[in-house]
Formats: structure tokens, sequence, C-alpha cells
């Protein structure tokens, strides 16, 4: 099990801001003059037809206009810029950063194209290359469909450039570089990136500056679960219900951890105010399946089970224990139907799964 989901244009996510369709910039809207100072013939396709195609999703046709009116005008203006637009926005972005370094090439002060340029060597899988042309650009076009903020300061996470990260995170956030909410920002990210030791040390760093600050103790808590620390986890997430009593979240958390040394009942008590503070997670209804499967309340069991799959029905996992409670209840055709959901639904996960 891993914190974070591959980035894909973040996937994973990472979750990213998806914003506005673009228009190219106006500088690529001259018509290029010939020698003797009058205008070309207009092509055919112009940039605003291609960038319509963009809109529309059309890649492909908008990289084969782009092909035709190179080969009326190899000498237009601005081609570079909108093949790397294009190749962009199809996700081929190799191809976006060859097209976009020639474009930077023809014209040095293409802001679109430098951050565009960043954003794909980072999605390339080169996030060091990309750091540069990041920080050059401090205005963010609609056009890279991400909050190009967050990739630089993932891109600070998977160069080890910690605190240049957290700088990044605090900006991106409003708030002071070495604040305690700067320290839990990036230890959160840390720790969705696969960082648990130095998010631990970010997460101690913010409780050192405020030992109040919600959700430093939630992290840590959330960090030792995953390592099956489980003194250390039931000692945070309590301290965190301390200072923060109004979290489903840590109530849901602090219940797996006291369900994992068998103190089913305390659990329990601790699922009913998670589902009393928010009804519309799944987690707690699973969580209080299992729990009251273990406590021999099997029917009860059942419907916080069902509850979860009127929520989430592609969850194989609330299907597997529907399956196993309905055995225990000699439910045994139920039980055979669940099951056999719960393997397609896994099967069918993996199968998508890169």
């Amino acid at each position: 099990m891993r914190f974070h989901r591959s980035l894909g244009i973040a996937a994973s996510g990472i979750s990213l801001l998806l914003l506005a369709s673009p228009s190219a910039s106006s500088a690529w809207k001259q018509v290029a003059l010939q020698t003797d100072g009058s205008a070309t013939p207009s092509p055919s396709t112009s940039f605003a037809d291609i960038e319509k195609l963009l809109g529309q999703g059309k890649y492909d046709e908008a990289l084969a206009s782009l092909d035709e009116l190179q080969k009326s005008n190899p000498e237009l203006k601005g081609l570079a810029h909108e093949y790397g637009v294009a190749y962009y926005r199809k996700g081929d972005y190799v191809s976006a950063a060859q097209s976009l370094r020639q474009a930077l090439e023809q014209n040095p002060a293409d802001d679109e194209a430098e951050q565009l340029l960043g954003l794909s060597l980072y999605l390339s899988g080169k996030p060091g290359e990309a750091i540069p042309y990041l920080q050059k650009v401090q205005s963010w076009f609609p056009s890279a469909n991400v909050d190009a903020a967050y990739i630089l300061g993932i891109s600070y996470i998977q160069t080890k450039s910690y605190d240049q990260a957290r700088g990044a995170f605090a900006k991106m956030f409003g708030v002071p570089a070495d604040s305690a909410p700067a320290y839990l920002f990036t230890a959160r990210m840390l720790l969705r990136f696969d960082f648990g030791p130095i998010a631990e040390e970010y997460g101690r760093k913010a409780i050192e500056l405020d030992p109040k600050l919600p959700l430093a103790h939630e992290l840590l808590g959330e960090l030792y679960l995953y390592e099956s620390k489980i003194p250390e986890a039931t000692a945070e997430l309590e301290k965190e219900l301390a200072i923060n009593p109004g979290s489903a979240v840590t109530y849901y958390k602090l219940a797996d951890a006291y369900s994992r040394i068998q103190r089913f009942d305390d659990a329990e008590r601790l699922l009913q105010r998670s589902i009393w503070l928010d009804a519309t997670s799944t987690g707690p209804y699973i969580l209080l399946g299992k729990v009251l499967e273990k406590k021999g309340e099997t029917a009860l069991a059942v419907r916080a089970l069902q509850r979860a799959l009127a929520m989430d029905p592609r969850n194989p996992i609330p299907h597997h224990l529907l399956g196993q409670a309905y055995r225990d209840l000699g439910r045994e055709a139920d039980a055979e139907r669940e099951l056999k959901l719960a393997e397609q639904l896994q099967t069918s996960q993996e199968t998508k799964q890169p």
C-alpha cells in the first residue's frame, strides 16, 4: 500500500487543479511579412482554428493542421510554440519539450513556453531539469491545466530539496516559510510521496513550533499507523483529538489503531462518532463492519457494510467482508454472490493499473 498515486498528469493524485482552455499569446497571432513589407496570403488554417481543435480534444487533427501550416509557410512565427502546446495537451510530453525548447530559442520572452517546458520535463520524469524553468515563471498560464506551483514543490521533493519544497508550498498556501503550517503542509506532501522519515521530521518540527496546531498529531498518527507502530499511533491520535475533537478522520484512524489491538468496543464507539460527524465517507462504515463481525454482531455488521456499498458499489473490500458475514449467517447463496463479485472487481482494478 502506498500513500500516493502516480502523478500521470497526476494523477494521481496528484490532486491537480484543472483550469480553463488556453488561448494563444497575441504575439503568435501576428501575420508574417514578406521582404517587401506586404502581408503573406493567410493560410487556409489559422492558429485560432488549431486552438479550437485543441479545445475540442482533437489533438491529432490539430497536429495535422500544424503540419500543413509548416509545409505552406515553414518560417511562420510561433509554429514551435503551437506545436509545443498541442503536444502538451495531447500528453506527449517528450515531443512537447522538444518543440517548447525550440520556441524559447526563437523567443526567450515566451513565458508560456517556459512554463509548459518545465511541466513537460516534470511529467516526462525529469524533475531536476524542470525546476529552473518553473522557478522563472511568476504567473501561471491556463494552458498548463495544472497548478504549476504544486508541481514545483513536488519537483523539489523528488530532488530531495526539502527546504525549497517547504518554501514553494508555503507560498502556494500563503503562509510564512518558517511557520508551523509550512512544515505541516510539506510533511503532508512528503507522506503522500512515501518520504516517511522526512515527513516525520517535518511533522515533529511543526508541533515544536506550535504544539496545538490542528492535524499535526494526526499526520504523525497516520504515519505510525502505516508503519504498524500502534502504541505511537494511538498516542499521537489521542493528542490530536484533545486538540481537535471535531475531526471525523481522527476518530476513524484512532478506531483503526484500537481495532488492531482488539479494543473493539472502543473502536466501535469512535467509529460511531466519526460517522455522526461525517456520514459521507465509506471507510468508517467498512471498518465498523469488520469490528462488529469480530464482536460477533454479524447482523449489524451486514447493515454497516451494505451502507458502505450503497455509497461505493464498486469497492471490492466491503463486498468481500459482506460475503464473509453472510457465510457466518448461513446465507450461502448471498455469500457466494458477494465473494464472486469482490473477486471480479479486484481483478478489474488490478487489470486497469499501469
